[in-house]
């Protein structure tokens, strides 16, 4: 597969009372076509913030830069607002966080579903309407061309995210950002719009950058993961490895936080990282993580980042490469 979005040293900074917040901490991001990568980590740690800078949709004050930002060759760096405008909504959309607030309660479903459309692809109001149904359809909505007529108060939170994620397809893109689209959904229906979301990325061949702190949804729809923590990826590898061999101690904390069947005894106190994620305003050095690692010393000062094997890196000391392992 063609890589598809390369994004090197990403930074997001952010301008407050008491000093500049380091939302994104020089991050690099590969995505081949029709990968799924899920950014995963704790509230805070900069992943919407990551997914904002790359569809160019940051605060008025908050300063992004890179040493590269491409998107299937287009330096998204040099795009003006209409260059970004022509891309969103046609090769790269996003489905928000919230289902109850993504839609404009002042327009009907169908409006909002065929406007992508007639603003980037020259199409009869006819053709517009049937893609929408089409999709709508595909999307699990129920009697989807009398749904065209409803307002999304009418919808229930689960409809309306799949209303959202019709409307990401509409305009057939290349890539669709999920900001954690399953958090505000009981758990039945977070399940079934987690496989709708890989049934339609496998179906449409779109690459996905899927956003979660969960875990469990990673190890069911990941192709690569990208651990974040404190605006930086700590680490970076295939779903299998990082359930298999996690090299960082912020990923091994993240692991056993998960309760496994068999081992963790019903009623029992679930493991937690202890400490809290320091500030990121002002000059940080070396790992970030140290604060609440049991594992810190002198060297953590300048964590190298170790390349554990030709898909895998960590940024920690104590990281191996797994050909020194197998060797050992």
């Amino acid at each position: 597969m063609s890589l598809l979005l390369d994004i090197k040293n990403l930074k997001v900074d952010l301008p407050t009372e008491r000093g500049v917040l380091q939302a994104v901490r020089g991050i690099d991001i590969q995505v081949k076509r029709g990968e799924m990568l899920c950014l995963v980590g704790e509230s805070g740690c900069g992943k919407s913030m990551t997914s904002l800078a790359l569809m160019g949709l940051l605060p008025s004050k908050a300063k992004r830069s890179a040493d590269h930002m491409r998107f299937d060759g287009i330096d998204l760096q040099s795009l003006d607002e209409r260059g970004m405008a022509n891309l969103r909504g046609s090769r790269m959309s996003m489905i928000f966080q919230e289902p109850m607030t993504s839609l404009n309660p002042s327009y009907t479903l169908g409006d909002q579903l065929c406007e992508a459309l007639h603003a980037h692809k020259k199409v009869t109001a006819a053709q517009a309407r049937d893609r929408a149904v089409y999709l709508l359809e595909r999307a699990g909505v129920p009697m989807a061309a009398d749904r065209m007529r409803q307002y999304p108060h009418q919808l229930s939170g689960g409809l309306r995210q799949r209303v959202m994620i019709a409307m990401a397809l509409m305009c057939e893109p290349d890539l669709i950002i999920a900001d954690e689209p399953t958090t505000a959904l009981d758990v039945t229906i977070q399940a079934q719009i987690l496989r709708l979301i890989r049934e339609l990325q496998k179906e449409f061949g779109t690459a996905v950058v899927f956003i979660t702190h969960d875990l469990g949804v990673v190890a069911r729809i990941a192709d690569n993961v990208s651990v974040m923590y404190a605006g930086q990826v700590v680490e970076n590898a295939p779903v299998r490895e990082i359930f298999t061999h996690p090299s960082h101690h912020y990923t091994r904390g993240l692991l056993n936080c998960i309760p496994v069947r068999g081992k963790t005894e019903p009623g029992s106190r679930l493991q937690s990282i202890p400490g809290v994620v320091p500030s990121l305003i002002g000059k940080i050095e070396g790992c970030t993580f140290a604060n609440r690692c049991a594992h810190v010393r002198d060297a953590c000062i300048a964590p190298p980042n170790v390349q554990v094997d030709p898909t895998h890196t960590a940024l920690c000391v104590d990281a191996v490469p797994l050909a020194s392992l197998e060797t050992a």
